[in-house]
């Protein structure tokens, strides 16, 4: 059988920038995911929206909502939020965030958290016995050949000076993208001798959920 494995060549982080222009919601899709219409949208699956302006009696748990762009065609977008058996009606609005690419990356690595574990042995037990408690993501780490200007590298430090966090998005080469908010922890400056200058082991604390789109 053939190898299935897939280079890690043409991988792309971003984090989140200013927030681009509002797209017109034309129409909702009630159910899970949720279903909007958008003409000619132009986002990408793991893009994040903000939802406002829909109306009807559930409008509520869509606006002013948070949420990771999915299954994405040319005039439509889906998001993880279940209004299935719900009352929303368009128009309303999307407004995206917008993304700075993180030049000079090297390589990467992460979501390595792990759940813990709950201990529910009881008097009736015969054996010790346990229950995963909230899922934890970790953190992700990476490593840039250091550029002063490149604004995306900037925004991870002023990030780590503000001690903010900020959405982050990994884009690899088949194009499935993981989204996710995180704080930068760490970002060193490594020299020598022949070599250029980088920042080795970057390490993002990731806060909440990672969204797979």
């Amino acid at each position: 059988m053939p190898s299935t494995a897939i280079s890690a060549q043409g991988s792309k982080l971003e984090i989140a920038s200013t927030a681009g222009s509002g797209k017109t919601i034309s129409a909702v899709a009630v159910g899970f995911p949720t279903v909007l219409t958008s003409a000619a949208h132009g986002l990408s699956n793991g893009d994040v929206v903000t939802l406002a302006g829909l109306t009807g009696a559930d409008a509520a748990l869509l606006n002013g909502q948070t949420a990771v762009v999915k299954y994405k065609s040319a005039n439509t977008i889906a998001v993880d939020i279940d209004t299935t058996g719900k009352t929303i009606t368009a128009a309303g609005t999307f407004t995206p965030l917008g993304w700075t690419k993180v030049e000079n990356l090297v390589s990467f690595k992460g979501f390595d958290g792990q759940a813990s574990e709950l201990d529910v042995t009881d008097l009736d037990s015969s054996a010790k016995e346990f229950m995963l408690g909230l899922q934890d993501w970790g953190t992700f780490s990476f490593d840039v050949n250091r550029d002063m200007t490149d604004p995306g590298q900037q925004a991870v430090d002023a990030s780590k000076r503000a001690g903010t966090q900020k959405p982050y998005k990994l884009t690899l080469p088949n194009g499935k993208t993981k989204t996710f908010n995180a704080y930068c922890k760490n970002s060193p400056l490594e020299g020598g001798v022949d070599q250029v200058l980088k920042t080795s082991g970057v390490t993002l604390r990731i806060t909440g959920d990672v969204v797979d789109a």
